[in-house]
């Protein structure tokens, strides 16, 4: 028996018998039982794709029209953008390889996307790290603002990318899931500790004052959003991921692996329309200020 592994779980088994008569299964053959979450699985996939490449491509198009008046995450956004457009590529592949393919040669492709996507967490983290130190250390924010330390951040994040995901394509490392595990554990929990502490900074009111100002209580329900977000996307491969022993295999592989993933994958369309909700609603407020 051949066992290969996608997105830290199952690509394909294939009974090999001896008489070199060969008798393979898809992946949605042996999870022909329970295939709700791999339908469920694939229409997300496909919906990535149709919303996810437009709103990234509208994304870096908006970027790119106002360098000028660019914000300092403007570059870790745009570099997520890209990795999010590459990855919405991939759902055709996917559709062929699950439900009809038996061969493993495509799946290194796919391995390396699947790579591509799993890092992703870490330009959120600088995101988020930016975010936070604009708001909760606003000198030191300020002093770093004109240095070259995000491009250097999105360097050493690439790096660790396409790192992860090289090895991650070649498959068969002993126990590699668990760098996954512990790369989302500690990037979910990043997160989380920022997004709490700009929530916590933003709701102090100011001297004398009793209601929070317009500006803040804008950027505050902005942070809350983005938190539910990071929760929606990424709390389910947290919570069940450290747990997978517990599971029988079946469970895992044929359904726990596919809502997880799912859901995350999901953040390539999530992310983008909430970026450019954010500019509408710049834009709106620009122009009302100007009719004012």
């Amino acid at each position: 028996m051949e066992v290969s592994y996608s997105n830290s779980s199952l690509l394909v088994v294939a009974h090999r018998p001896p008489n070199h008569t060969v008798a393979e299964w898809t992946v949605y053959e042996q999870c022909r039982d329970m295939p709700a979450a791999i339908i469920w699985y694939l229409g997300l996939q496909f919906i990535n794709m149709f919303l996810g490449i437009p709103a990234n491509i509208m994304v870096l198009w908006l970027i790119h029209r106002n360098k000028g008046d660019s914000s300092t995450s403007d570059i870790f956004i745009s570099h997520l953008a890209i990795l999010d457009v590459f990855f919405c590529l991939t759902p055709p592949l996917e559709l062929a390889n699950i439900v009809f393919l038996t061969t493993s040669s495509t799946w290194y492709v796919l391995r390396f996307f699947y790579g591509i996507k799993d890092s992703s967490p870490l330009l959120l983290s600088c995101i988020c790290l930016d975010r936070y130190m604009a708001v909760v250390h606003p000198i030191t924010f300020t002093d770093l603002k004109d240095r070259n330390h995000r491009a250097v951040l999105v360097f050493v994040v690439w790096l660790i990318t396409l790192a992860y995901a090289a090895a991650k394509c070649v498959g068969n490392i002993a126990n590699f899931g668990r760098v996954f595990t512990a790369m989302i554990l500690a990037a979910f929990a990043f997160m989380l500790f920022c997004n709490i502490s700009i929530l916590w900074a933003l709701r102090k009111s100011g001297p004398g004052r009793d209601e929070m100002h317009p500006v803040k209580k804008r950027a505050f329900k902005m942070v809350i959003i983005i938190l539910g977000i990071i929760v929606f996307n990424y709390f389910p491969p947290v919570a069940l991921f450290p747990f997978q022993q517990y599971f029988s295999r079946e469970v895992f592989q044929c359904y726990i692996h596919y809502v997880t993933f799912g859901l995350m994958d999901f953040s390539s369309s999530i992310q983008p329309m909430l970026y450019l909700s954010k500019e509408k609603l710049n834009c709106c407020q620009r122009s009302t200020t100007q009719l004012n």
